[in-house]
Formats: C-alpha cells, structure tokens, sequence
C-alpha cells in the first residue's frame, strides 16, 4: 500500500468496509478523499463506492506493519473497527480478552504504527468510543471497558502527538441503525424505551456519526484535540 502521488489527501479506516466505518468512508470520498479501509468484513455498500478495501486483521501487528509501510503522508486516520459480543460471552475471559483486543488494543496499534505518517502530514486521528464509555451496559462490560478506554487513550495520544501537529479526538455514537445494534432496534419494547429517552425522538443513522468523525478531521477543527464528541440525539444527558 502506497501513498498516493497526487494532492488528494488519504484517509485510512479500520473497520472500514461495515457499518460506521464504512459510512465515514463514503462521506470523507464524498469530501475529495482517497480512502483505504481495512478490515475483515464488508457490506453491500462498499462496493463501486471508490473505497481501497484491504481485508486484515486490525489485531495482527505483522499484517498491519506490511499494509501500512509504503504509506509515507496520511492525512487522516479513523479507528472504526469494533466489535461487541452476545449471550453472556463477554463473562467469559476469553470473550473479554477478544472485544479489548480489537476495541482497545487495534486502535493502540493503528495509532502506533501510523503516528509518523500522520505527523508527516500534519494530520489528524479519530477515534472510535461510545456512550457506553461514560456509563455501563449490563449486558457488555468488555464493550463499555474498551470504549472507556477509548476516551483516556485518545486524551493522552492528544498530549502525546501535539508537538507533531498531530490532533487526536473521538466520536461517542448512540443509538445508531446498524447491524450491531439491529437487535435492539428489532425489540419493540427495547427500541421503544430506548426512543422515549431520546430527547432527539429518533436514532440516528451513520450518516451521522460520519459527518461528525469528518468535522473532527477538518480543518474548521483545528484547535480541537483531546476531545470526545458525543453523537447521541441526547441520550447520554437525558
């Protein structure tokens, strides 16, 4: 993978090819971006999008060094790849050890390995946390840990990565119509107790969360690092 010798800035998503990542992806094309998304799975959306998919695993530190070393300048990194577990599995040590490696210990490594191409270029990281970072799920304490973590991790690369030029914030998303929340959007009584909390009165879409992660990486937010901007409809203050 090589950077690309034209003007266009370069985006690089994890979790890029599904969901939120990918959503991210179609806007910051849309803003005049060559985007490269990697990850393991796709949806029906990527494809014809323009979107350089790469399938790897975000966790693999090999596979990540060898698809991230001929990028010299990138202009912008976001850390979508998450993933949350069902049934009780994140009770499990194995199950808790798997959602912090790739929430947790995938965004570390991106941030890891692309610091000097983003400092290269000035440019800016956004990471992935969740309104489950400030309070927690009964059902997904290793979700709410590592998107916890996701806050103080962002913070410190903040401080960290300043001298460089080098902004890092977060998005906190909600109530989002994905796949991953598409059970509880599916529960009537789930979803409806859900929308009555909402002061915004309805979830949001990608879309959404999208343009708030491009707002974080643009310019027009330049003196703005170490942030988590919650994009909830008001969830997490009602």
């Amino acid at each position: 993978m090589t950077s690309s010798n034209s003007a266009q800035p370069l985006a690089l998503i994890t979790g890029g090819g599904t969901g939120l990542g990918l959503a991210t992806g179609l806007e910051f094309r849309a803003r005049g971006h060559r985007v490269i998304a990697l990850g393991l799975d796709t949806e029906p959306e990527l494809e014809g999008s323009g979107i350089e998919f790469q399938r790897l695993d975000i966790t693999d530190e090999a596979a990540m060094a060898q698809a991230t070393a001929g990028i010299g300048r990138l202009d912008v990194l976001v850390n979508a790849a998450g993933i949350i577990q069902h049934g009780g599995a994140e009770f499990t040590l194995p199950g808790f050890r798997k959602v912090v490696d790739v929430n947790l210990n995938g965004t570390q490594l991106a941030c890891l390995m692309l610091r000097p191409a983003l400092a290269a270029a000035r440019g800016s990281f956004v990471n992935f946390a969740s309104m489950w970072s400030y309070f927690g799920s009964a059902r997904n304490p290793a979700y709410s840990a590592s998107k916890g973590a996701i806050v103080s991790l962002t913070r410190a690369l903040a401080v960290a990565y300043a001298a460089e030029g080098v902004r890092v914030n977060a998005v906190a998303p909600g109530w989002i119509e994905t796949r991953m929340s598409e059970a509880a959007f599916a529960d009537a009584e789930r979803s409806t107790a859900i929308k009555k909390r909402l002061p915004a009165g309805f979830w949001g879409k990608p879309y959404d969360i999208a343009k708030a992660a491009a707002f974080l990486a643009s310019a027009d937010a330049r003196y703005i690092t170490g942030v988590t901007l919650p994009v909830d409809g008001g969830y997490s203050v009602a």
